[in-house]
């Protein structure tokens, strides 16, 4: 099984998040947070920030950290198929846009960052990680982890 450590923003205000489509190597797009893998030696706590500048044009700064999702994606599941069963351990923060204009990122995976109405949110094709994220930020539990999010229709691994 194939493992992946990732750091993911939830840049919320008024009522609006920040997200970032994504393509998939099908041709669809998903809705995602701002965010990705850990580089090796990397803090999360860094990387959140530099996935955030990277993907949005936008800086930011970490309010707090919110919490630790971990889901095993089964291998029938991946965008590639074929491939083995691979584990995401998602580490979520509370995070600022301090400044900048959100613009897609350049030779990247994900494009059109764009400000979100979460009432609207549940109308989009997304990643099962905006659900997590805005769960942590809307419960803030005290353990960080929030249960699991059941994928199918709009709601993507």
């Amino acid at each position: 099984m194939s493992t992946r450590l990732a750091a993911y923003a939830v840049c919320a205000q008024d009522g609006r998040v920040l997200l970032v489509r994504c393509a998939e190597p099908n041709g669809e797009h998903t809705w995602s947070l701002p965010g990705g893998g850990v580089e090796h030696g990397e803090d999360p706590f860094h990387a959140v920030v530099r996935e955030v500048a990277e993907e949005t044009g936008c800086d930011a700064v970490v309010e707090r950290l919110l919490g630790v999702d971990s889901r095993v994606i089964p291998a029938a599941e991946r965008w590639v198929p074929g491939r083995e069963p691979h584990q995401n351990v998602g580490v979520f923060y509370r995070v600022r846009i301090t400044g900048g204009e959100p613009r897609p990122e350049p030779n990247g995976a994900t494009s059109e960052p764009m400000w979100t109405p979460i009432p609207d949110i549940a109308h989009l094709r997304r990643s099962s990680l905006v659900d997590v994220g805005l769960a942590l930020a809307r419960t803030t539990p005290a353990t960080g982890h929030v249960a699991p999010v059941p994928t199918g229709g709009l709601l993507q691994h």
